[in-house]
């Protein structure tokens, strides 16, 4: 009899704790699948704005934790990279909470605000880039809201008027963006209204600097000559790093990015050690078994080897499930919060998972499989 075959026989002679072990197994896989998914979550919509900002270099105080605490710096600094060979155009953008009135419920919540100045092309969503666009935010007390915006705001329709900061403002127009764990919604004014709303903030006080590079020209050259320009009071970043450096930060800095990084190490604890009790509890009722087949020659590799298989068998078994499941899950969170949680399951969290699976229930086996090879037949039919 091989050794897969004999390992199979062994998980399928109890039936029933094989259902349960094949369960256990697929609990741990969806828990992982769940806990990477809101992590994957967390660092998509807390970086996703990036890619509707239309730079290739990004200036940022050192201060600056990510984007919704930027601390500003001297807008001279993009005076300063504007006369670099290679750069296009050096931009300002504006960053700052805005207390908005719900216009039905009266109640005021806090709304990320963007503002920049009309005359540069610093946000790459259609809805901003029009002659008409640009016409509605040059009027004062006039903003574009995000549609993406939690409906605690209240109506978000073009031409609703409210308050933000105790000021009267008027939706002009709507655009797609997100504002992420650090924002419940996110407006887009104008750098004049932004001077109306937040003064006495000054527009010499940049919260980010976004840099376009001309056709052809080498980002880390260009890069490179703007941190030897440059004082220490800012930072340079291409778009790639600042946005791994905000990853890192939701990631490894706040307790949501925690949570969910303990949430993976615990569901792999949970799996190992219930793929470990069943296959202890398997080999400790066939140990004469082992023990039998130890007596008429079989190594004690052949032994490891069959456990480790049972191990595999159980990895395979379970995790069919817990991706089905998984992906169900997903595309539920993804509805109920209307993408304001993206969980996607792409290939390559699938096979990191499966490759999890496998170390999960290996290290089990690992662990059990000492009992069987170490079985001494004389002491077991003594």
């Amino acid at each position: 009899m091989g050794a897969i075959p004999l390992a199979w026989y062994n998980l399928r002679h109890q039936r029933s704790r094989l259902l349960v072990a094949v369960a256990g197994v697929s609990f741990a896989v969806l828990l992982i699948f769940m806990n990477l998914g809101f992590l994957g979550a967390l660092v998509n919509t807390t970086t996703n704005f990036y890619a509707q900002f239309n730079g290739d270099i990004f200036l940022i105080s050192p201060q600056s934790l990510e984007i919704s605490t930027t601390k500003a710096f001297a807008r001279e600094r993009l005076y300063q990279v504007a006369g670099i060979e290679g750069v296009a155009r050096a931009m300002p953008l504006y960053t700052a909470y805005a207390l908005w009135k719900n216009p039905e419920t009266k109640q005021s919540r806090a709304m990320f605000t963007y503002a920049f100045n009309l005359e540069d092309p610093v946000f790459l969503m259609p809805e901003l880039n029009t002659a008409s666009a640009i016409a509605a935010l040059r009027q004062p007390d006039t903003t574009f809201i995000d549609r993406r915006s939690r409906p605690e705001f209240g109506p978000q329709t073009v031409g609703l008027t409210t308050e933000a900061e105790r000021r009267r403002v008027t939706i002009v127009g709507q655009y797609d963006l997100g504002g992420g764990f650090a924002a419940d919604g996110t407006l887009i004014m104008s750098d004049q209204n932004f001077l109306r709303y937040f003064a006495p903030r000054r527009l010499t006080e940049v919260s980010l600097g976004l840099v376009l590079l001309e056709p052809g020209a080498d980002l880390g050259r260009v890069k490179q000559a703007m941190r030897d320009r440059l004082p220490a009071d800012v930072d340079v970043y291409s778009k790639t790093d600042i946005i791994l450096k905000e990853s890192q930060y939701w990631i490894q800095t706040t307790s949501i990015g925690f949570i969910f990084g303990l949430g993976v190490v615990v569901s792999l604890v949970v799996g190992t050690v219930i793929v470990y009790q069943v296959l202890y509890t398997d080999i400790r009722d066939h140990l004469r078994e082992y023990a039998t087949l130890k007596a008429i020659g079989y190594s004690g590799g052949y032994l490891f080897k069959t456990v480790i298989q049972e191990a595999l068998i159980l990895a395979a078994m379970g995790y069919i499930p817990g991706l089905i499941l998984a992906i169900g899950l997903y595309r539920f969170t993804d509805q109920a919060t209307a993408g304001s949680l993206p969980m996607q399951m792409g290939p390559a969290r699938a096979v990191f998972v499966l490759g999890l699976t496998i170390l999960m229930c290996s290290l089990s086996g690992l662990i059990s499989v000492r009992r069987a090879v170490s079985a001494d037949p004389a002491d077991v039919f003594a």
